[in-house]
């Protein structure tokens, strides 16, 4: 059941309510052209399709193909009440697509207990609960967002935000108001923050310095974080960012400590229940200080990428582990990434 419904309560009682039905959720991003979007929507051959009246212009071909239930967002609530399904922990949950490093996304597929053990694993290491208050701004047919924001918080009980489209101005707003104490974001927007809160006046830079110490976490992922960003950021908000490292086949698989000693540059240590190892390229074992590709095995691992059984036996070894195709090291308890075992795709569109 693909859908593509706005980021807020919309997009959350549909996502909600195709697990609960029994459904496999293919999130679609509001941002992409229609080639783009009909990909996903082909290649995960979808049954149902949900659509806020804002995007029923961009999908309209669907109407028509026989093949797709086009099911309009604001219709929803007038359709039959059905009783509900059992639905088991193995069962499929959602399917996100990843580039990756090749020229075709991939879906990847997660049940409900690969996305319940990515959830529980990050409540725990990053002490969330029902007190915590989000401003969710990141894309959400992703991970970063849909895990590790969206899902986390509302396991948590805690409070989210919305806000879309981003805007550094509007973010401030927010900060401003003094609600939110969790903030998660990219580099990129990061970088962005830094370049708006530059430009206010002092009164206003001392109201915001002031309202980010009160956060109790701030974290960046999805990219490597320039030390200089990282740096600028404790400056001006006097928090030292908790840098992480995932994918959309695993989660999250590695974290700087939420208590302990976070070091820029450094992705961390593998979390709880998350199995890493670092490899040559003979798949076998490097000693600490030298470059290897990470590996990762445990119940936060995708379970097969969607309708291509030959792409998801060349990402596993034999023994099980998955293999992320980045190289990273090891240096006293802590990776640090060096980049990646093949070339990347750079889709400038």
């Amino acid at each position: 059941m693909a859908f593509m419904v706005s980021p807020g309560i919309d997009y959350v009682a549909v996502q909600w309510g195709i697990w609960r039905a029994g459904g496999i959720a293919v999130p679609l991003c509001i941002y992409y052209p229609l080639p783009s979007l009909a990909y996903v929507i082909e290649d995960t051959q979808t049954d149902y399709l949900i659509v806020s009246r804002a995007y029923v212009s961009i999908l309209e071909k669907y109407k028509s193909d026989s093949a797709i239930h086009f099911i309009e967002m604001e219709s929803i609530l007038a359709l039959v009440k059905v009783e509900l399904p059992q639905i088991s922990k193995n069962r499929g949950a959602m399917v996100l697509f990843t580039s990756g490093t090749t020229s075709l996304p991939k879906g990847v597929l997660t049940t409900h207990a690969i996305i319940e053990s990515q959830i529980s694993t990050l409540v725990k290491a990053w002490n969330w609960s029902s007190d915590d208050y989000i401003l969710e701004i990141l894309p959400l047919h992703h991970v970063h967002g849909i895990i590790n924001v969206l899902c986390c918080a509302l396991w948590s009980g805690a409070k989210v935000e919305f806000l879309n489209p981003f805007s550094a101005k509007e973010v401030f707003r927010v900060f401003d108001e003094g609600k939110l104490n969790v903030f998660m974001a990219v580099p990129t927007i990061y970088f962005k923050l830094i370049s708006e809160f530059e430009n206010l006046p002092l009164d206003e830079q001392k109201r915001l310095s002031a309202r980010m110490s009160n956060f109790r976490l701030m974290i960046s992922g999805s990219a490597a974080l320039p030390v200089s960003v990282m740096t600028k950021w404790k400056e001006i908000s006097g928090h030292y960012l908790l840098e992480r490292y995932g994918m959309t086949e695993i989660g999250m698989a590695i974290s700087n400590p939420y208590d302990g000693e976070r070091r820029a540059g450094y992705i961390g240590q593998p979390l709880p229940n998350v199995q890493i190892r670092t490899v040559d390229e003979q798949n076998n074992l490097v000693q600490d200080g030298e470059p290897g590709e990470i590996q990762v095995k445990g119940p936060c691992v995708f379970k097969e990428y969607w309708g291509k059984a030959e792409a998801t036996a060349k990402s596993f070894t034999e023994d099980g582990w998955f293999m992320t195709g980045d190289i990273a090291v090891l240096e006293d308890s802590y990776f640090r990434i060096l980049g990646r075992d093949s070339i990347d795709i750079i889709k400038s569109g």
